[in-house]
């Protein structure tokens, strides 16, 4: 048996999630039937996280055990063929045999992308928010930086997550908000995240751009755990998994950036 690690990027507007459903389509069902069509077996992969309904990945990535000796530039063409044009394999290396791609990731880095123009795009309406309000983005971005360490984030998970979870500490290694004309895109990156974790982050400095919220109540929350102290949750099409991190040195590159 071969132990692959497969890179994967993708449009997540059709699909309800990564993780295989009973009655909706999902990015780990596709590419599991595309790689069985080509192997002519089945096949179960094992992705780095499980991204919901409507959230986009530049950078995904799974592992999969399988005994066919195809070589990974054949396997990466065969699947390009014949999976739809939302989903692309970007690249498949022989891994270790003790690799998964979700248990073996030391961190994930995600971006949330905030049209901040005056008008909406048609063309990218899936793909970001649209806020036409003026976003204050420096000060925005001293308000996430707020989040970085090792902290609660009890108040930035879903409600129904937390009841399966052992503990809702993480450690947030970066937080900012950056613009480039129109666009304000906030970037967290840390070793995990709680349920909605991000898409509640945006919409508590969304709610401190508003005056619904200040920086102390971020400070509250992360001492409390109180999500009334947080904001709202964002829809997902403006959320992106954007890179995904496997070893100490990539860990300590992103804290430099």
């Amino acid at each position: 048996m071969r132990n692959l690690k497969v890179r994967i990027s993708y449009n997540g507007t059709a699909y309800h999630g990564w993780q295989r459903q009973n009655n909706n389509i999902t990015v780990q069902q596709v590419i599991e039937e595309c790689m069985g069509k080509i192997l002519n077996a089945p096949v179960t992969v094992h992705g780095c996280s499980r991204t919901d309904a409507g959230v986009h990945a530049r950078e995904f990535y799974f592992s999969t055990a399988v005994e066919s000796a195809i070589p990974c530039p054949g396997l990466v063409k065969a699947m390009n063929a014949l999976l739809p044009e939302d989903i692309a394999v970007l690249s498949c290396e022989d891994a270790a045999p003790d690799f998964h791609a979700r248990f073996s990731a030391a961190g994930k880095e995600y971006v949330y992308l905030i049209n901040n123009g005056k008008s909406r795009d048609p063309f990218g309406y899936k793909m970001t928010l649209f806020y036409p309000y003026k976003l204050d983005d420096e000060r925005l971005d001293r308000a996430a930086e707020l989040l970085v360490g090792t902290h609660d984030f009890a108040a930035f998970c879903k409600a129904e997550a937390k009841e399966h979870l052992a503990t809702t500490v993480r450690t947030v290694w970066s937080a900012g908000v950056s613009r480039d004309g129109d666009t304000v895109t906030v970037t967290v990156s840390g070793d995990g995240f709680l349920h909605n974790m991000v898409r509640i982050i945006v919409g508590t400095l969304i709610y401190i751009n508003e005056g619904k919220r200040t920086e102390d109540d971020i400070l509250r929350s992360l001492e409390t755990g109180g999500r009334d102290l947080a904001g709202i949750t964002v829809p997902p099409h403006g959320l992106y998994l954007n890179r995904v991190f496997y070893t100490g040195k990539e860990k300590t590159e992103n804290e430099n950036t």
